[in-house]
């Protein structure tokens, strides 16, 4: 019997030229869907017939009420080894396998970067003028060389992200609530006492934590109000840890110089999302990961979970909660 396959929120409709597939020809049917689905009936709908699905990061949700729907579905695979969106208590409760694969860390922290870089030189507007006939330099950018970059998070990520600042010449201060002096001055790095004392003092802030219960909404109104008026706010992390709505006010009423973002609550974002429009805003449609060499580990491991499920010895398993 020929098992069914979906590949999930394949937006640029890569993933069957990402990776050999040919080896499970025969025995595996797979097909790509490029839409993004809004609603739990339309996933079900499109993929009821699969046993195995294979999701891109935290697209598309697989919540309890949406596993129930797929009583067929038998083999899950997430890109990447950890997956917040997906309720693995559920899968394992409907007899599903949950497999992940490697990711790489460099591809956000690069981007990270991009948007910094793009926000203190005012890339997007220079350019815009320039492809349309508007003024020959019209902006003053800021510097990075000497100022101070504010690493909410030092993790792999965070930690990459440092390394490049000191290289532009800028003073790193990092705070998170379990970092170490020890490990703050491994990475040449000074720990700030607070996360009040980290955004007071960044002239550029860049997020790289986690999601939780103690992250969610840890940047809000008040701590925005905290910032420097010339400072900016990056997030390639997960839009849930700051305020989308204050954050938009922030860029309204001035209380910060800008900001970018590749992360948002809702993906793709809405028409009308006030972010979209927001003044000195750069936004990116959740690129931080997309990168070839990532989709290429992502979808040449993710045909390597489903050969070893079929053998009957799953790898890379998404172990339940604690």
């Amino acid at each position: 019997m020929t098992l069914n396959c979906a590949v999930l929120d394949d937006y640029q409709d890569v993933a069957l030229s990402m990776a050999d597939w040919s080896s499970l020809e025969g025995s595996v049917e797979v097909r790509s869907l490029r839409e993004h689905f809004g609603s739990e009936e339309e996933v079900a709908a499109a993929v009821g017939d699969c046993e195995i699905l294979i999701v891109m990061r935290e697209r598309t949700p697989f919540p309890a009420s949406l596993l129930d729907r797929l009583p067929r579905l038998r083999l899950l695979i997430t890109s990447g080894m950890r997956n917040a969106s997906i309720d693995l208590e559920a899968a394992a409760r409907n007899g599903v396998t949950v497999c992940g694969t490697a990711s790489n860390s460099e591809p956000p922290a690069e981007l990270t970067w991009a948007l910094i870089l793009g926000l203190a030189r005012h890339v997007v507007t220079e350019n815009g003028a320039l492809r349309d006939g508007g003024p020959w330099q019209s902006t003053v950018g800021a510097d990075l060389h000497g100022r101070t970059l504010a690493l909410a998070g030092l993790g792999k990520i965070g930690a990459k992200v440092a390394a490049v600042g000191r290289a532009f010449g800028m003073d790193v201060l990092a705070w998170s609530r379990n970092l170490t002096e020890e490990r703050a001055a491994e990475h040449g790095v000074r720990r700030a006492g607070s996360l009040g004392e980290l955004l007071e003092v960044g002239d550029f802030v860049s997020v790289h934590l986690q999601l939780g219960e103690r992250t969610r909404g840890l940047i809000g109104a008040g701590e925005l109000k905290r910032m420097r008026r010339t400072a900016y706010l990056v997030n390639t992390s997960r839009a849930a840890i700051v305020d989308q709505e204050a954050l938009a006010t922030a860029l309204r009423e001035g209380w910060i110089a800008g900001a970018g973002a590749d992360v948002f609550e809702e993906e793709p974002l809405p028409a009308g999302h006030p972010l979209r429009t927001a003044p000195n805003f750069l936004g990116l449609p959740h690129l931080g990961y997309v990168t070839r060499r990532n989709y290429e580990g992502y979808f040449g491991e993710a045909v390597e979970d489903i050969t070893a499920y079929l053998a009957g010895s799953p790898v890379r398993t998404l172990a339940l909660p604690s």
